[in-house]
């Protein structure tokens, strides 16, 4: 039998998944991990090795193997959530995605520059971990809550999720910079291979642990069985067929279409700057040292500007749901968008740390609020359906190509310009064309005419 909705116990659990997972995002897409990668991949004199070796930079090569796992979560995605939704076990695939990804993160911890391919396999598996988990995360919203609750629970799972995210990267940051505290040697031999950075890499084997455990928080209260839906045939093609069943639905409609076509957009830039963000930072952000030499961006500062990020995106959470009660998500939305115009036409002309310190102030007022308002929109639209999954899948499917883009044209522009702050530039083009079309969203919907034949 499925929960009640709005019940408080189950709210918090569904907002503890969260506090869980986002420490994936935290320190290994944002923090601790890329800069572990740009230092295993970096020669004596600053030389990249694997682009040595392979012809290809070392940044572009990650940012494609983030796209390979959004690719590959997004082309599997409606088959899970077609089975999810005829059998009503959302739950059961919330778990599996839960634990490959906090394998994978386990796994990082013993990354080297010998095993390359199979350390950005498990990038790759880590992120299609975080991303299908949310598929089905994400549809549990519709369960759970009421429509005139969507934006407050969906603004709280974020905030939950900032602040947990934010405890485990200050521990994180602490094993890095005082190892001893924690007996930490800076390398260990295991099977005749020698680990350095092992502060780092025990940072990803906490952010399993921290993944996994809490989120045995959510799976407790979940509801294990969620209402099936009826008349599928075919069972593992159903979702397939439920997303064509969904676009037809779309063609009928303008406001949720045209949301979806402006989401799709907006949020390529959303989730290219989440993701890559750090790797712009530490190669054109500049600060000065003691000695008062120009020198690159330190590490500590770089974390330093990502947990300010995660506080103000909390903060930037809460104040993005007042103006949604205020202006309507819509306009609430279109002010966020305006707003990453201005945050990526200030990067390209950002180069010192105090600068990046402010532009990243901002990135988090605007994140925890596009991303909370983003879902929450999407399911106040959704027509009264039991196929939750299939329609979240939809969503979370234009979520993923949309990255996968993002990510892809970040490594393309790098790759053939060679100057990362080019990559501001393709990213500001994505959410002025995302603001352009996010305006063209009617407030309510209007049903698509067709003319009688």
């Amino acid at each position: 039998m499925a929960a009640a909705k709005n019940d408080p116990k189950v709210i918090r659990a569904w907002t503890f998944y969260d506090w869980a997972n986002s420490v994936y995002s935290l320190t290994i897409t944002s923090a601790v991990f890329p800069l572990f990668y740009s230092a295993l991949t970096k020669g004596g004199a600053g030389e990249d090795l694997v682009a040595q070796a392979h012809g290809i930079p070392a940044k572009a090569l990650y940012s494609y193997a983030l796209s390979a796992g959004f690719l590959l979560v997004a082309l599997i995605a409606p088959l899970l959530s077609g089975i999810a939704d005829s059998r009503g076990n959302k739950l059961a695939f919330l778990k599996a995605f839960c634990y490959l990804g906090a394998a994978s993160c386990a796994g990082l911890a013993f990354f080297t520059l010998d095993g390359l391919w199979w350390g950005l396999a498990l990038v790759a598996l880590a992120c299609i971990g975080f991303s299908g988990s949310l598929v089905f995360y994400d549809a549990f919203l519709v369960d759970i809550a009421g429509k005139d609750q969507h934006d407050k629970v969906s603004a709280r799972g974020y905030t939950m999720g900032y602040f947990g995210s934010v405890i485990l990267l200050v521990i994180n940051l602490l094993m890095v910079m005082k190892p001893g505290w924690f007996h930490l040697p800076e390398e260990v031999t295991i099977g005749g291979t020698t680990y350095g950075g092992v502060p780092a890499r025990t940072t990803f084997l906490t952010v399993a642990i921290w993944w996994a455990g809490f989120a045995q928080l959510a799976f407790r209260r979940l509801p294990k069985r969620t209402t099936a839906a009826e008349g599928r045939d075919g069972l593992i093609w159903s979702g397939y067929a439920e997303l064509r069943k969904v676009w037809r639905q779309l063609n009928a409609t303008v406001r949720l279409k045209r949301y979806l076509f402006a989401f799709f957009v907006f949020n390529m830039g959303i989730q290219t700057v989440m993701y890559l963000a750090v790797i712009f930072a530490e190669a054109e952000i500049k600060q000065v040292d003691g000695t008062g030499a120009i020198v690159p961006i330190a590490s500590e500062s770089l974390i330093i500007s990502i947990l300010l990020i995660q506080l103000v995106a909390a903060l930037g959470a809460a104040l993005f749901v007042r103006l949604s009660a205020r202006f309507g998500n819509l306009r609430a939305l279109a002010i966020g968008v305006s707003v990453w115009v201005g945050v990526c036409i200030a990067a390209y002309f950002t180069h010192w740390t105090s600068e990046f310190y402010l532009l990243a102030s901002c990135v988090g007022l605007v994140m925890g609020g596009c991303q909370a308002l983003a879902r929450s929109t999407y399911a106040k639209f959704l027509p009264p359906t039991r196929d939750t999954a299939s329609y979240f899948s939809f969503y979370d499917v234009s979520y993923y190509l949309g990255t996968v883009l993002g990510t892809a044209v970040f490594g393309v522009v790098l790759q053939i310009t060679g100057d990362l702050r080019n990559t501001a530039v393709a990213l500001c083009s994505f959410f002025i064309l995302g603001l352009l079309l996010l305006l063209r969203v009617p407030k309510q919907e209007v049903a698509q005419v067709r003319p009688s034949s």
